[in-house]
């Protein structure tokens, strides 16, 4: 495990009160007693771990002197820092867990940090109650049905279907999976489709859940930042795209651009996954054409959820296919859950109903809180660079100088959490980016900028600092 991995492990670590050396020694002893950072693993040196936590190496020594003395880890000149031996039972061997930024900021409880870094609705809207009573009454008129269909419920996959055909691409029920969310569409089709040392073509930026599934397929992951296209002749064993309100840019590719993508997937027989979680959301109120809509091959494959444009929650996804590929992909789900949760899946089926209404309700309010946060960092912090966002519910910012991953740290001492950009690139490029969402009210947004721009002014002061001592935080 490098530093960046240990610093997204150690999470919000600064968010607390008191000395920092004492916060530091805290999150480090949870992550050694948790068997995270197991027995004989190496720490960083002095300097090294405080150039990451943009802290003073003063801080980073008292905290390791104190876990010595603790007897949870062992330094010797010459050697490093090393976690002590401890008696662990084998369940507690937490090497693999992953150390994405995100990940870790969702399995840590609230702590009165602002989270930018989980994009996703948190309010439950009104009309979700009535979906549900709908639900309620669909399951009382089907008694003794056991609920188990590995495809998902009837009802839903015809929804699906119907959704598509309104957009102008053909569809029929046995084409469509029902997953837990999108995640689970792209784990599913990553564990049919990648094998151990299979070339995943993606794009740079783009969502850092995507890459953990790929990773943890042990795929080489291959990032294109001009685009996928010039990467397809390759033939890799999966492409994963975000043509539409894209994460993190909310950008959206044009129609021309669209059918140069299919039309080569199909002709260089590359499955390639075409994410849609956000595509409803375009400030336009239009939204384009899925790729498949541009070819008719079998090689587009289509995810989607409604966890963006409904609410987090609600893990109800979807995986358009080839009727072929759709049946394995429903064998594959049987094997890890038999069966998606029933209630949700008839909700579902209502909310589809009603998503021209769901829709505009959504992007409305996310256009308002769009133009707001946009207007908040030209005022506070205009040597930031960014382009405003077609849709989606994030943009992603450039900082002048400096990387995301040192300047995450000050922010979180400010009480603002931001994922550092490296998450969102294969090769842990993009550091001096940082995704920023606007799901907050105006007025949570203004107090979000109010602690960056304070973060930034303490973290711009100290480049620009002309002593050559470290700086004792």
């Amino acid at each position: 495990m490098d530093g960046a991995n240990l610093v997204d492990l150690l999470g919000r670590w600064a968010s607390g009160r008191g000395p920092l050396y004492l916060l530091l020694t805290a999150r480090l002893r949870a992550l050694i007693d948790d068997g995270v950072l197991p027995p004989g693993h190496l720490l960083p040196p002095d300097r090294a771990l405080a150039k990451l936590l943009a802290v003073g190496r003063g801080t980073v020594v008292a905290a390791y002197d104190l876990l010595q003395q603790e007897g949870r880890v062992l330094r010797r000149q010459g050697s490093g820092t090393r976690v002590a031996a401890a008696h662990l039972p084998a369940t507690r061997d937490l090497d693999g867990v992953p150390a994405n930024p995100l990940i870790q900021h969702m399995l840590h409880p609230p702590d009165g940090v602002q989270l930018l870094t989980c994009a996703a609705p948190d309010v439950p809207p009104p009309f979700m109650l009535e979906a549900y009573q709908e639900a309620a009454e669909r399951l009382a008129a089907r008694p003794h049905d056991l609920g188990y269909y590995p495809a998902g419920q009837p009802a839903l996959r015809e929804a699906v279907a119907a959704y598509y055909r309104a957009r102008g691409l053909p569809t029929t029920a046995d084409e469509i999976v029902v997953t837990t969310g999108a995640q689970q569409a792209l784990s599913l089709l990553t564990a049919l489709l990648v094998q151990p040392g299979d070339t995943v073509l993606t794009e740079a930026p783009t969502y850092p859940g995507a890459l953990e599934v790929f990773r943890h397929a042990a795929a080489v992951v291959r990032g294109a930042t001009q685009g996928l296209a010039g990467g397809l002749q390759a033939r890799p064993a999966l492409a994963y795209a975000v043509p539409t309100a894209s994460n993190p840019a909310g950008a959206v590719l044009p129609v021309p651009e669209r059918r140069a993508l299919a039309t080569l997937a199909a002709e260089h027989d590359v499955p390639i996954v075409d994410d849609e979680v956000c595509a409803e959301l375009c400030f336009s109120g239009e939204t384009p054409p899925p790729l498949a809509a541009f070819t008719s091959g079998e090689q587009v494959i289509t995810i989607a959820s409604l966890s963006k444009v409904v609410w987090g929650g609600l893990r109800v996804g979807w995986i358009r296919a080839a009727a072929p590929l759709a049946a394995r992909l429903a064998r594959l789900r049987a094997i890890h859950d038999l069966a998606g949760e029933a209630v949700s899946q008839l909700a579902a089926v209502a909310l589809l109903r009603r998503l021209d209404e769901i829709r505009a309700t959504r992007t409305a309010i996310l256009r308002e809180r769009h133009d707001h946060l946009v207007a908040e960092l030209r005022e506070r912090l205009p040597s930031w660079s960014f382009e405003p966002a077609l849709g989606g519910q994030t943009i992603w910012v450039r900082l002048p100088h400096g990387d995301s991953d040192s300047f995450a740290q000050v922010a979180l001492r400010h009480g603002v959490a931001i994922p550092p950009g490296r998450a969102f690139d294969p090769v842990g490029g993009h550091a001096e980016y940082t995704r920023l969402h606007f799901l907050f009210t105006p007025r949570e947004l203004s107090r979000a900028v109010d602690g960056l721009a304070a973060a930034w002014n303490s973290h711009d002061g100290s480049r620009r600092s002309t002593s050559g001592h470290a700086l004792i935080v």
